[in-house]
């Protein structure tokens, strides 16, 4: 829903005039103006000269390619897995996605809706099981992304090619400018969320528990499922898909797609990613309007996490969901948009 409700058109009120609005009108709900910790910083450049040196860490090199060995091994043992263990595997790859759409990225990094500590508990315990870094860390480095987006302090420059936004980003050591950028956010929020810095504390053993234990447990020892596809398919399968579904919210959604949103900025609105990303794939409109909690303008159309985050304010489990408004949004549309048709 709207912040607010008003017959005015966008052809009568200029952009300015509804932001304006949209901000006194989100005061008036209790929301504070969108954080400028994620949006474009235009004062930032980067330094003339030679680049550093690309240092490859080369344990990640090992375990990431172990990692994609395993999953494709996995898929040939898919005919044998029984149908339980395979609905297991979806319903964990729907629990460890959440944890990343509507855990670290929606609600913890751009705080575009509230939590009760009920959710905030299942989405940390999500996001361990998701194993994509704690989400202090992932939520300081997607500031990063969006206030340096594709510049060199952005931890996974799509300029840089479609390699290193996907995966090439974690082979490496952090470009100095990105961890320069990272030390000076202000991220004070997060030190204060008691469930974040527990996940934190704790992560090495919740990730255990929550990626790899559980996952495998639950089907060996509820129906009898093999050890050994329990481990390959509802963990190392399972696992490896959330990884790349995430990773090409970096990659193919900042290359290929149309902008009808801000035709200045690389991000795409890219179906293939919406489906792959349940939800996270209209990425122009979210670049564009990083507070608005659906990161869409069509709510829960092909949005799995915002259809999630809805049941969640049903349930009076999440509230005080920050929206982006048709005026502002058709002013963008109209100002810097490349004129394609938005579709959801």
């Amino acid at each position: 829903m709207p912040l607010f409700d008003n017959h005015q058109t966008a052809s009568t009120m200029t952009e300015a005039e509804a932001l304006e609005k949209e901000h006194k009108s989100s005061n008036v709900n209790g929301f504070t103006e969108a954080s400028t910790e994620d949006m474009f910083d235009h004062t930032y450049k980067e330094k003339e000269g030679h680049k550093p040196p690309m240092v490859i860490v080369w344990r990640n090199v090992f375990l990431m390619s172990l990692l994609h060995i395993g999953a494709v091994y996995s898929l040939f043992l898919i005919p044998t897995a029984s149908h339980l263990t395979l609905l297991w595997s979806a319903l964990c790859f729907l629990i460890s996605a959440l944890g990343i759409t509507a855990g670290a990225h929606r609600l913890w990094s751009h705080r575009s809706y509230k939590a009760t500590l009920p959710l905030r508990i299942f989405l940390g315990a999500a996001n361990s099981m998701a194993f994509q870094n704690d989400i202090f860390e992932w939520a300081r480095d997607h500031r990063v992304h969006h206030k340096y987006s594709e510049t060199d302090a952005d931890p996974h420059n799509a300029r840089r090619g479609f390699f290193f936004a996907h995966i090439g980003w974690l082979l490496v050591r952090k470009h100095p400018d990105v961890i320069e950028k990272g030390r000076k956010l202000e991220i004070s929020d997060l030190k204060a969320d008691k469930v974040v810095m527990f996940q934190r504390k704790y992560y090495k053993p919740s990730v255990l528990l929550m990626c790899f234990f559980i996952p495998m447990f639950v089907p060996w020892y509820l129906w009898g499922e093999s050890l050994w596809v329990a481990y390959f398919i509802p963990t190392v399968l399972r696992y490896t898909l959330v990884l790349n579904a995430a990773w090409l919210v970096n990659s193919a959604a900042h290359m290929w797609g149309n902008r009808p949103y801000d035709k200045n900025i690389n991000p795409r609105e890219n179906k293939f990613v919406t489906f792959s990303a349940i939800g996270e794939g209209f990425h122009n409109y979210h670049h564009t309007f990083p507070f608005d909690y659906a990161t869409s303008e069509f709510g829960c159309k092909l949005n799995i996490t915002t259809c999630f985050i809805d049941a969640m304010c049903f349930l009076g489990l999440a509230r005080d969901c920050k929206r982006g408004s048709p005026e502002v949004v058709q002013a963008r549309v109209l100002r810097t948009g490349d004129g394609s048709n938005r579709c959801g």
